[in-house]
């Protein structure tokens, strides 16, 4: 039997096609609800724009937009979707900050399950954060990486978490960990290996709105 390789290719392609075309749909759907800060078609666009999580990325450099607006989207969207069901939880609350938000001269030792035990000793602003979260009862765990946060998923069993990272580790674990407890996420300022920074009034005002 010949393989028909001319039809196997058309149909390739109608369906790369297809697939940049709904992709590009949900991009624009979430940018203009990114934008005027009105979600629309939530489900659908968080859908696709996992599934095609990289050609969505490649439509954006195509058409000289940054990259990182896809991760805001699904920021955003997660957010929106999760808040009140976040805003409900009043026991166990965990806030997770990555270990690079720390002060380059850090003396805090790293508990082989929990993470850095930050001394609020003033440096940078992890111990704001943790005095905020003494107040509405959040847990503050500052994390070497991914496998830290499960650990704390397991060990901790929090009824919900607000985690602060950069654009792509936050949207992956938004999307993991969702799964699990209800999330809301605050994304780095400027990304890196160490002394990065956040906006701090914001992370407090999603602790805060739990107690609202």
């Amino acid at each position: 039997m010949q393989i028909p390789y001319e039809l196997l290719g058309r149909l390739f392609v109608y369906f790369a096609i297809l697939v940049f075309l709904v992709t590009a749909l949900a991009l624009v759907v979430g940018i203009y609800s990114f934008r005027r800060h009105r979600i629309i078609f939530p489900n659908f666009v968080l859908f696709m724009l996992y599934l095609f999580y990289s050609p969505a990325k490649w439509i954006c450099r195509v058409f000289y937009v940054k990259e990182e607006l896809v991760d805001e989207v699904l920021i955003e969207f997660r957010n929106a979707l999760m808040l009140e069901r976040f805003k409900k939880v009043k026991e166990r609350r965990a806030v997770i900050l990555p270990q690079c938000m720390r002060h380059p001269e850090c003396k805090a030792r790293c508990d082989p399950i929990i993470g850095y035990e930050c001394k609020k000793c003033g440096r940078c602003d992890i111990g704001r954060i943790v005095q905020a979260a003494e107040k509405y009862n959040f847990k503050v765990f500052v994390v070497p990486g991914d496998s830290f946060v499960r650990k704390i998923i397991q060990s901790y069993k929090p009824g919900a978490c607000l985690g602060v990272a950069c654009y792509t580790e936050l949207t992956e674990s938004m999307q993991e960990f969702s799964k699990i407890v209800p999330v809301q996420g605050v994304c780095l300022l400027r990304d890196g290996c160490y002394d990065t920074r956040v906006d701090v009034d914001e992370v407090i005002h999603k602790m805060e709105m739990c107690d609202s």
